[in-house]
């Protein structure tokens, strides 16, 4: 006994700190896009035509991108000559509106909003969430699993994943919603209790990412349910997903409180 005490003693806390600090980050994190329109050069579209779903809005000095069609995946960052895109280590991704995930370089990201008071203060000290992958790849189901392990300890915040739509809060859906999962995703919607949140994890729940306009998914789960919360990625790094869910609560120092009057 004395021996596994001594060891766990030495382990010390394995925990991260956050929201309080920022763990130390993978020097490889693409987190929020930075676009510099003033290096783009005249006529150039290697960024917009390396990117396999179309993400970027305009071009040259009107250049924006769509963080819901983003994979992140910097192929338009090697293709361009110039660097007028690249990737920093900004983890706070998550928004309230889809519109507000239409990031151009003129504008500051706007981070996700508290939810308003009173269903804040239903929700805000526990959150049980019905996780529903809608024909994921598991990519953002193993960020989102990787939440309830020792390192992240979500349920210090009271957020937990149910087995049962009954027994929920709210949905938590990766994927991109394929058509066989359009149905099941409704009965499951319709079977949490009201009042209830959605959150949509990742590109494939925002826009259907790498299968977008296939005719075999539904581009996203706000097509089928509306969503109160966009997280994107692919996958989203589990800090991101912890992020927005926190922001959600209003659980951030800096978190925006919505008025109720809608985003």
């Amino acid at each position: 006994m004395r021996t596994i005490l001594g060891e766990r003693l030495k382990q010390g806390t394995a925990t991260i700190a956050y929201p309080g600090q920022l763990p130390m980050l993978p020097p490889r994190l693409r987190g929020l896009p930075e676009i510099t329109p003033s290096k783009c050069t005249q006529g150039c579209r290697a960024c917009i035509d390396a990117c396999p779903t179309q993400a970027f809005i305009g071009e040259g000095a009107t250049l924006g991108i769509d963080l819901g069609r983003c994979l992140f995946c910097t192929d338009c960052m090697e293709a361009c000559p110039t660097g007028v895109v690249r990737f920093t280590q900004d983890i706070a991704l998550a928004t309230r509106g889809r519109a507000d995930l239409l990031l151009h370089a003129d504008q500051t990201h706007k981070r996700a909003a508290a939810l308003e008071e009173h269903t804040r203060r239903l929700f805000g000290r526990s959150l049980h969430l019905r996780q529903v992958s809608a024909g994921g790849c598991n990519g953002c189901e193993t960020d989102v699993n990787v939440l309830s392990t020792i390192v992240f300890d979500l349920s210090r915040f009271g957020i937990k994943f149910v087995a049962s739509p009954r027994h929920a809060d709210g949905l938590l859906i990766t994927g991109p919603v394929t058509r066989n999962m359009e149905l099941a995703l409704r009965k499951t919607y319709e079977a949490v209790p009201d009042p209830k949140v959605v959150i949509a994890v990742g590109a494939c729940a925002i826009s259907g990412g790498p299968f977008i306009d296939l005719p075999q998914v539904r581009n996203g789960a706000d097509s089928v349910v509306p969503v109160d919360l966009y997280i994107p990625g692919c996958p989203p790094h589990p800090l991101t997903i912890l992020d927005g869910l926190l922001r959600l609560l209003g659980r951030l120092p800096d978190a925006v409180v919505d008025d109720g009057k809608g985003l």
